[in-house]
């Protein structure tokens, strides 16, 4: 549903570029196809809406996902088992749900405490900017070399918008993936006592903390996992995303064409 929401606003911003880009070849400048920065500044601005509007669901997830790690480490001999006064059988704890994390969010930091992490987020808008700059770049060259090659024909094959989509997510997260390390780090549950390497106080103290504890390998963990995940998840949905889009026109233009050989009685 969230990547949802990106892809919504990028083809609303997108519908807009390419009508701008028409609108100006009409008028003598350009091609009328939307260029590189073009792409960039559409992917940027669907990010960005997309950012603001799913930070605090991302921050709740996350909290709750970190909980037990987090009590474990701040709390020393604590764990979601306690034994009982009598040291018999364990007793479970009460559990952690999205009210809890939400309430206690909000005692911590108040409503801003739902956008914690949201510089670097911000700035991670620059994965599906670049993602989608390589994306619209490469599957521009190729229709146009497939142009010269076929006679006019741009059409491109399921496996090939399968493979481009895969590259372009591959090298957006390659760049961008220490930002989702840092990000995930703001948003946890921070300890305030014991450990203090894993108390952050904002997004640089987060990068110089794990430079000087971690080093920079600290910014690529878990980085395999993360690549066969989305690169595989974009290479998918770019590939439903123009197979929807070319069958929705397919059906507008079915449709236009039949109305325009209906003739009033």
């Amino acid at each position: 549903m969230l990547r949802g929401v990106y892809y919504y606003f990028y083809q609303i911003f997108r519908d807009r570029a390419e009508a701008i880009a028409r609108e100006n070849k009409r008028n003598g400048i350009g091609d009328g196809s939307v260029g590189m920065l073009s792409s960039l500044m559409v992917a940027a601005l669907a990010g960005c809406t997309n950012v603001l509007l799913t930070n605090p669901i991302w921050v709740v997830v996350t909290r709750m996902q970190t909980h037990t790690k987090n009590s474990n480490k701040s709390q020393p001999g604590h764990s979601s088992i306690a034994p009982d006064e009598k040291g018999l059988d364990p007793i479970e704890c009460p559990p952690y749900g999205t009210g809890h994390a939400i309430q206690e969010l909000y005692d911590e930091a108040g409503i801003q405490g739902f956008w914690k992490g949201v510089f670097p987020t911000l700035i991670m808008v620059s994965n599906p900017s670049m993602q989608f700059m390589l994306y619209e770049t490469m599957l521009k060259k190729l229709k146009r070399k497939r142009a010269l090659v076929k006679q006019g024909d741009t059409g491109v094959a399921a496996l090939e918008i399968f493979l481009l989509g895969a590259l372009a997510k591959l090298g957006a997260t390659v760049v961008t993936y220490p930002l989702l390390v840092v990000k995930s780090r703001l948003q946890a549950k921070q300890t305030t006592t014991g450990d203090k390497r894993h108390h952050y106080e904002g997004t640089l103290d987060a990068i110089l903390k794990m430079i000087r504890y971690e080093g920079l390998h600290g910014f690529y963990k878990g980085m395999s996992t993360k690549i066969v995940q989305s690169v595989l998840a974009a290479a998918v949905l770019f590939m439903i995303k123009e197979e929807l889009v070319r069958g929705a026109r397919m059906l507008l233009t079915k449709g236009g064409t039949s109305r325009g050989r209906t003739r009033p009685a």
